[in-house]
């Protein structure tokens, strides 16, 4: 059984998974292109990080033994809520974890008023495409700030 819990961007927990993240997102993507601007590397490494004072909530999925399985941050994009930085332990997948922490986005973008969320994935990530696609997201045209540096990824909305 998996509950939910809201923290502070600064959990500890919350802290460790999203530094596991990192660890999967390099082995995927690998440093900036060779032959890349620095500038273009510079601008998707803004696009990417996360200013704490934008973050509305994180959430945690907490599994039967007390440990956090699964993390999702709740963020504004300017007048959107942004979906960041959803990782699930490997141990944890498909056990409901992640579906559990959209369901929950669902819930916060509801209390703040929100007529949907959206967010991005990358190209290297199937799994996530096919969770998005499966539990009803709809996919949308690259938005900003991805349009410029990530082109290639893929972005999805859902009505609230």
């Amino acid at each position: 059984m998996i509950t939910i819990e809201r923290v502070a961007w600064d959990d500890p927990r919350a802290v460790e998974l999203r530094a596991r993240m990192d660890e999967e997102m390099h082995e995927r993507y690998g440093s900036a292109q060779r032959d890349e601007d620095p500038a273009v590397t510079a601008e998707r490494d803004r696009a990417l990080a996360v200013d704490p004072a934008r973050v509305i909530t994180s959430l945690l999925a907490i599994d039967e033994s007390g440990e956090a399985v699964a993390h999702i941050a709740a963020r504004w994009l300017g007048d959107e809520v942004e979906l960041k930085r959803l990782i699930v332990r490997s141990s944890a997948r498909g056990k409901g974890a992640a579906t559990a922490l959209l369901d929950a986005c669902a819930d916060v973008g509801r209390e703040v008023g929100a007529a949907r969320l959206v967010l991005q994935t990358g190209d290297k990530q199937p799994d996530a495409v096919a969770l998005y696609r499966k539990t009803g997201w709809r996919q949308i045209p690259v938005y900003p700030p991805y349009a410029a540096t990530m082109p290639w990824s893929f972005c999805f909305d859902k009505a609230l």
